[in-house]
């Protein structure tokens, strides 16, 4: 056995498309987010400790809703992403104000965690079987010839809104079940013959078969993630940041395909049929609520999460 898996919610983005703080969003008659769904299902999953990584002037926002609740079952601490956690020599280039990607996220934790580690969005339903599947994983598995981390991979149909596009990382595996590519399509719909992408601004759409697997952002891996982020910080103000100095990110998928392409990692997928949540436009509300309102009334919740 590992030591106990840490899991680290990425909540510092702010919901452009949704608008304000749709992390802390009621989302039940109970007055639970969406959050505290995963907090609970994390938590009967076998995790009791949870980072937080937020934006420090949000901090009284979510210990009022976190501290309560959950805080009262699970070890609850928090992460400031910050715009100048940067390398020494590097400088914020002027008129940036957005922190630096998902990576970057984790990042703020550097300190805080010396051992394995689930990665989520604040802002999403994932289902419980994810949960146990990367405790599982985190709890058997340790570094060898490449670091073993992991991922929880969705049914793309599963994860799809009726309100618009979305962004979904598509994966390709190996005959083992290993993640060879994780490829962003940022313009994915339901159309008449099925799913599909499209990247010319709707002129033409390529279907995705049913069952394509995709990310969404539920990674699991060792401490040794955390060397990597930060060697890789350094690079990215150095090739990256110059050539787009207010928009640029150091994304989490793009570490994860950098080291699997170095022959550094292996992801094993760990294949999720739960039916994702998500809030992604103001529309989606009332869907999200009607779903996890039946799941309580199918005994899959207790009717109010944190008693």
């Amino acid at each position: 056995m590992t030591d106990k898996p840490t899991l680290v919610i990425m909540a510092a983005g702010m919901g452009s498309r949704y608008g304000g703080l749709k992390q802390v969003d009621t989302i039940t008659d109970s007055g639970e987010i969406i959050l505290d769904f995963s907090l609970y299902d994390a938590m009967m999953a076998g995790f009791d400790r949870v980072i937080f990584v937020i934006r420090e002037e949000h901090r009284d926002i979510f210990r009022e809703i976190v501290d309560e609740r959950a805080g009262r079952f699970m070890q609850v601490e928090y992460a400031y992403q910050k715009l100048d956690d940067i390398p020494a020599w590097a400088q914020i280039p002027e008129g940036r104000q957005k922190p630096w990607g998902t990576s970057h996220a984790v990042l703020a934790c550097r300190d805080m965690i010396d051992g394995p580690f689930a990665v989520i969005n604040a802002d999403d339903y994932y289902g419980p079987s994810g949960f146990v599947s990367i405790y599982d994983y985190l709890t058997t598995h340790k570094d060898g010839e490449k670091y073993a981390f992991c991922m929880v991979g969705y049914k793309l149909e599963n994860t799809i809104t009726e309100n618009g596009h979305v962004s979904r990382g598509v994966c390709e595996l190996d005959e083992n079940g290993f993640l060879k590519t994780v490829t962003e399509r940022t313009k994915i719909m339901r159309q008449p013959e099925g799913v599909s992408y499209t990247e010319d601004d709707g002129k033409t759409w390529i279907p995705l078969p049913e069952g394509t697997l995709v990310s969404m952002n539920f990674w699991g891996f060792t401490a040794s993630m955390m060397e990597e982020l930060e060697a890789g910080l350094d690079a990215f103000f150095r090739d990256v940041v110059p050539g787009n100095p207010l928009k640029s990110e150091y994304p989490l998928p793009g570490n994860v395909d950098a080291l699997i392409k170095a022959g550094k990692a292996e992801v094993k997928v760990l294949k999720c049929s739960d039916k994702w949540c998500g809030v992604t436009y103001k529309e989606d509300k009332q869907t999200v609520k009607d779903d996890l309102q039946a799941k309580k009334d199918k005994g899959e919740y207790p009717e109010k999460l944190w008693k």
